[in-house]
């Protein structure tokens, strides 16, 4: 398969790049600038382009022979910089709506591309029909527990909205909300799926590795089960 992934070179993105490429795909590597990777890239069948993944146009122009894009856009890049990363989705909540529309209106010359957006956690459900971000308490919870701002919340809840954009759409959209503890470690291959709630271990903790996040990712791009649904992991 031809896959593109915006937001190549962050936490997640890059283990979902190593993933395509060890399954033996071929990656469309997209970040906000691609000079510097494409000049440090020895491995095979990987192409660096950059993208503003704000602007349809931009979208648009590096869609032609994907099969599908896998989008983990986030503000700046927390893999080099978290605490500029959390400051920018707190500055600007509206973002995640932005770049979810942007997308979809790309997605309009190319409506057989399938789409992949990793979103947040915050619109998990903690009980049928009240997502985490609606619920002031239980998010303050949550952040709190990984020592993020409470002010953090304004972004999930702009996450929510830009996954509410591709609701209203009808391209051909997947969308990811991670567990609520997401970090590096190991790629395991081993965890449970589910839909509108977190899933949660023994310890009743939400968390999955990036690693095993990106597994997911690509097994949903090769064998696709959740067009125009959500889906979520944990351990």
């Amino acid at each position: 398969m031809h896959i593109g992934v915006v937001g190549a070179t962050g936490t997640i993105g890059s283990r979902v790049v190593a993933e395509a490429l060890e399954r033996g795909h071929h990656v469309r590597a997209l970040s906000r600038d691609a000079s510097r990777p494409r000049a440090d890239e020895k491995r095979e069948n990987i192409t660096w382009a950059s993208v503003d993944v704000l602007d349809a146009a931009s979208i648009t122009a590096v869609l032609p022979g994907l099969d599908v894009l896998i989008s983990a856009y986030q503000s700046g890049n927390a893999a080099k910089d978290f605490e500029d990363t959390v400051r920018r989705s707190i500055d600007d909540p509206t973002t995640r709506s932005t770049v979810a529309h942007a997308l979809t209106k790309a997605l309009e010359s190319h409506p057989r591309t399938r789409l992949i957006v990793i979103g947040g956690a915050g619109s998990l459900e903690v009980e049928p029909g009240l997502a985490l971000a609606d619920s002031d308490e239980r998010m303050h919870e949550i952040l709190d527990r990984l020592g993020l701002p409470r002010a953090y919340a304004a972004a999930a809840r702009g996450a929510r909205d830009g996954f509410d954009v591709l609701r209203t759409s009808n391209r051909l959209w997947t969308y990811f909300s991670p567990a609520m503890e997401i970090a590096p470690g190991e790629r395991t291959g081993r965890f449970r799926i589910g839909g509108d709630q977190a899933v949660r271990d023994a310890e009743g903790r939400s968390r999955i590795s990036a690693e095993d996040a990106a597994v997911a990712l690509i097994d949903e791009a090769e064998l696709p089960r959740f067009v125009q649904r959500r889906f979520t992991i944990g351990y």
